[in-house]
Parts: structure tokens; sequence; C-alpha cells
């Protein structure tokens, strides 16, 4: 299919980009196709970016009535940690991150619980105090500036932390992202044991595929994910959540257009 028919699709979902690929590398690329973002804010970008170079794709980006959403960084971050210095530090680069809500003005800003039963289950208190302390500041933070904090699934394997979590907070600002490719590749459980106890709170896809053994971010349709039942079960409840498109390279997004260009997934919802 022809790259030019792709509008209908790329208006209704973001994907992807890495701060440092979007600015150096992709931003053409999106320009032209009139692809929103999902800014990447991972790795050292937070402190080596000036503001001035952040408001210099925002301001491009909204003069080409693009909008785009914010993912959080995740790596090294402990937002629930029970040391006190770990947990200063990781409040205090996603403090970084959320202050860029002013200047990208993003629908969403994509966070990780960085949860893992075999780790924190010990300590399932002690991680739920703090991490609460967390996500209340920082809910308050996008809410005052008209963004939802999503929280995306990663290494839980089951969706009753998200559920305590986002129960908890009692928050419009503060709903879930579902990313179908951490259920197939971490967790190794199925959308249907997580939706719909979390369909209350479903506000974000992250859309991938991959063979069921790793993280691959293949294009959609390259794997094993049944992309076609998930969306029946959205349309069946009436749930519109964002939709974000995570290809690891160009080919793949084009894989990931082609498919729902064919199988119109995105006109159920």
């Amino acid at each position: 299919m022809s790259k030019t028919n792709y509008q209908h699709i790329i208006s209704r979902c973001f994907v992807n980009a890495p701060w440092y690929e979007l600015k150096n590398r992709y931003l053409e690329l999106f320009l032209s196709h009139g692809i929103q973002p999902e800014i990447g804010l991972e790795g050292l970008c937070l402190y080596e970016e000036s503001d001035e170079g952040f408001r210099k794709i925002a301001t491009i980006l909204q003069d080409n009535k693009l909008s785009c959403t914010l993912h959080a960084p995740f790596f090294d971050l402990a937002p629930g940690a029970i040391d006190p210095k770990i947990l200063k530090a990781s409040r205090n680069k996603l403090r970084k991150a959320f202050r860029l809500i002013e200047i990208f003005q993003p629908k969403s800003i994509v966070c990780h619980l960085n949860y893992e039963d075999n780790k924190q289950g010990y300590k399932w208190e002690e991680w739920k105090r703090s991490t609460l302390e967390t996500w209340h500041e920082l809910t308050q933070v996008a809410a005052k500036q008209n963004c939802i904090l999503m929280l995306e699934n990663t290494y839980e394997n089951n969706p009753k932390t998200h559920e305590a979590i986002l129960s908890e907070l009692n928050s419009p600002n503060a709903q879930f992202c579902l990313d179908v490719g951490h259920l197939m590749s971490f967790a190794k459980t199925p959308w249907q044991d997580w939706l719909p106890k979390l369909s209350p709170w479903l506000g974000q896809l992250h859309l991938h595929d991959n063979d069921g053994e790793s993280d691959q971010h293949l294009g959609i349709g390259l794997g094993s994910f049944d992309f076609k039942s998930l969306f029946q079960f959205l349309a069946t409840n009436n749930l519109h959540p964002l939709v974000t498109l995570e290809p690891h390279s160009e080919a793949d997004l084009w894989q990931s257009l082609d498919f729902l260009a064919e199988t119109k997934l995105l006109d159920q919802i």
C-alpha cells in the first residue's frame, strides 16, 4: 500500500520516538507524513538537553498541528523504592520528565511502576506506600496541565498491582496503558487476564508484536499476538484508548501501518 494512503490511520495514533532519534534523525519523516510522536525521555536527555532545545521541537510539532504523548524514563528508576536515597533520585528524574508537560502539552505521559513480585512482593506494604506517594504527586502535576498519567505494564505478571495502585490513586488523570508485547514476552499471560479487570482505567495501548519469547518490538502482524480479538473486545465494551505504535525500525512502522490499513482495526474504536 502506498505510504500516502496512511493518513486516516496516522491521525488516530502515535509512534514511539526516542528524544535524540526524533531530534537528530526522524523529525523530517514525522513531519512529512504527519506522524504524531510519543517522545521517549530515556537516557541522559533530561540532564543534557536544554529547555530551549525541547521548546524548539515542541514549537515545530505545534506549528505542524501534530499532537504528541511523552514516555517518561524507565531504566534505573525505582519509584516505589524503600531506600530513601534511591527513591529521591528516582523521583527527581521523573519530576524532570513531568516538567516537560508544560512545554509539549502531551495527551498523556506514560510511566512504569517497575514492580516485580519476586523482588518487591516481600515488602509489598512498604513498596505500595512509597509508590503511591510518588504517583499521587505526579498525577497532580499532570492534572494541572490537563494531561493523563498512564501506568504501563512491564514485568508485572498479573493485573493485581496496577489494579491496587490505580484504585487508591482514584483519579481520572491516572489510567492504565496496556502494552501487548510485554504481556507476551514478560508476563506470559493473555490480555484476557488483564481486561476487563483494568478496563475501567484503560487509557492507552502500546502496540507491537513478538514471538512470545522476547520483547522484539516487531511490526504488528509479524508475531503471534491476536490483535483482532483485542479490538473486538474494545469495540464491544465501548473502550476508546489512545493508541501508540512501538516499532523499533522504520520497516516495522510501515508493516504496522499496512496491517492496520488492511484490517481496519482502528475503525472499531
